[in-house]
């Protein structure tokens, strides 16, 4: 009795063994690295507010101290401060306002800042003309400034 033997069956299944076998190879490596990559971009330190490192940061050196961030309100504060210079107060406490409406972690700060406005405006446009600009945003604390800043 003589067996057939079916070269088909013996060499595989054709062009979709070979693309299972090569995706079998390349799929294990692909993860492996993506996993790797996406391990370094981890905030591993718990703090929200600084910069993620990557592996390949080589900005920062053991030798180097980092630049410190500033907060959010000293920012903010700064910004509006010139664009009251710039502009007039009034333009600077719609922004404020815009700012805690935007970002309600920064209303408990509100009020320093419309304070520190309404002392600025003073010593740039005069305690009466900073007077004007006085309007309710964080509970008249502008105008609280412009006070604190005449007497």
């Amino acid at each position: 009795m003589k067996h057939s033997t079916n070269q088909q069956t013996r060499r595989g299944r054709g062009p979709a063994r070979r693309i299972g076998r090569s995706l079998a190879f390349v799929l294990p490596v692909v993860l492996v690295l993506s996993g790797t990559l996406a391990v370094t971009r981890v905030n591993w330190s718990g703090s929200t507010s600084d910069p993620v490192l990557t592996a390949a940061d080589t900005s920062t050196s053991a030798g180097t101290p980092r630049a410190v961030k500033r907060a959010p309100q000293d920012v903010l504060r700064d910004k509006l401060l010139t664009e009251l210079q710039e502009e007039n107060p009034g333009v600077a406490l719609t922004h404020l306002q815009q700012a805690v409406n935007g970002r309600p972690s920064l209303a408990k700060h509100c009020t320093s800042i419309a304070r520190a406005l309404g002392q600025a405006a003073v010593r740039v446009y005069g305690p009466t003309r900073a007077q004007s600009y006085a309007r309710p945003v964080c509970d008249t604390a502008f105008a609280t400034g412009v006070a604190a800043a005449h007497t």
